[in-house]
């Protein structure tokens, strides 16, 4: 059989001259040189039963390439993702809803495998980094440029002033740039994008239309109770009941998206007191929209700070949720807090309770007051009780800045 095979092979090999000479005659110059090119390629011979037989080489016909393997089937999904965003668009251009497409677990594990703590932590410390003078207004103009940073409203507009990255993320306003409103109950603490807002059903937060994220999971479990002013609910109650502590009352969420060219600091929504932190070390995933939208539970994944207290009507909170390249997460008044530590335990957390035998009541926030800042555009979810009248004043997916009212009585 071996010698039947090496005779056909040699049979295919001396007609190629032919197929060749004859092709080129009939004008078909493209097949013409491909036959040409095979041609060419180095010959090796090896033994059969009968008689020695030349071919190519298998090493010079199929030569794998991991990288550009990689790189072609990273470059194809992403094409076809963002085909799929550009779908989506067009489709509700035309008032059709689209049913979210959410991430399966293979694809959120191989999100989680990229080390976006390890990036982040290499991001901050590059932000460091003091550029030379003559290089900072070429840099900054470049970033905004490419995110529509407004500089007339920064307190300092000379860019060379700001001596590295970090600092010009981290810039302050000029005092009438964000008028607070003084009117309304509750006031945005940052810039941002609105994700989502409303009244909490089934323990159940939406972090945008249609995905959702439990609620006990966001915030962990009330362990802590005892920091609080009130007491709390029964153990055959629901989550939700531990929270809203007050007859008629009734549990609220806000989401509001940082981008990159917004105002990083973050401030106080209203008067009240923060009695505990519970620091969530956890993935960086990032958290525009897009992924919000993708992945369930996205900021049940990601590294969050959840500050609790209360206000004038029960319970309040605010948690700062980080992201990819925002491992940097700052409370002013909290100097223990460490954020993106190279050592933590996944699924872990740490509390801190800011009650303590000299201070019974916690640290008095006002409104408007400063209270913390990202390394650069993260998200900011506030989670209270008010009175069944309360109304938010918001439109799903626009633009807000610090002081606008978010919603009164």
């Amino acid at each position: 059989m071996a010698a039947a095979l090496g005779q056909r092979s040699l049979r295919l090999l001396s007609a190629v001259p032919s197929w060749r000479s004859s092709l080129c005659h009939c004008g078909n110059t493209s097949l013409c040189h491909y036959l040409q090119s095979l041609w060419k390629l180095p010959l090796r011979a090896f033994n059969t039963d009968t008689r020695k037989i030349h071919t190519a080489t298998a090493r010079t016909l199929f030569r794998l390439r991991p990288l550009p393997i990689l790189l072609a089937t990273g470059g194809g999904y992403a094409g076809y993702r963002q085909y799929e965003k550009y779908r989506e668009r067009e489709l509700e251009k035309l008032g059709l809803e689209i049913p979210p497409k959410l991430a399966g677990h293979w694809e959120v594990a191989l999100y989680k495998s990229v080390p976006t703590r390890l990036l982040s932590r290499a991001w901050g410390r590059l932000n460091q980094v003091e550029l030379p003078h003559w290089l900072r207004r070429p840099v900054y103009s470049l970033y905004i440029w490419t995110f529509g940073v407004n500089m007339k409203e920064a307190a300092v507009e000379d860019l060379h002033h700001y001596r590295n990255l970090s600092e010009f993320f981290r810039r302050k306003l000029k005092p009438q740039a964000r008028p607070v409103s003084g009117v309304h109950s509750v006031i945005s603490p940052s810039d941002g994008k609105i994700l989502n807002f409303g009244q909490v059903k089934n323990c159940e937060v939406e972090q945008v239309k249609g995905v959702t994220y439990s609620l006990e999971s966001f915030l962990g479990p009330r362990t802590f109770m005892e920091d609080l002013p009130f007491p709390p609910a029964s153990s055959r109650d629901s989550f939700r009941n531990q929270l809203v502590t007050r007859e008629g009352n009734e549990l609220y969420h806000c989401v509001i998206y940082l981008a990159p060219g917004d105002y990083h600091c973050f401030h106080s929504p209203t008067d009240w007191t923060v009695s505990h932190r519970r620091h969530f070390p956890g993935s960086l995933m990032s958290v525009n929209p897009g992924m919000a939208r993708w992945i369930k539970e996205l900021f049940c994944h990601n590294e969050r700070v959840v500050l609790t207290g209360d206000w004038k009507h029960g319970f309040f909170s605010l948690t700062a949720v980080g992201a990819t390249n925002v491992g940097s997460i700052r409370i002013y008044f909290d100097r223990d807090l460490h954020t993106n530590s190279p050592r933590y335990s996944k699924g872990s957390y740490n509390d801190f309770s800011f009650v303590t035998h000299a201070n019974k009541e916690g640290v008095p926030m006002r409104k408007g007051e400063h209270l913390g800042e990202f390394n650069l555009g993260s998200t900011i979810v506030l989670i209270f009780e008010a009175p069944k009248d309360f109304n938010f004043r918001l439109k799903a997916g626009q633009k807000i800045r610090f002081g606008e009212a978010l919603g009164s009585l």
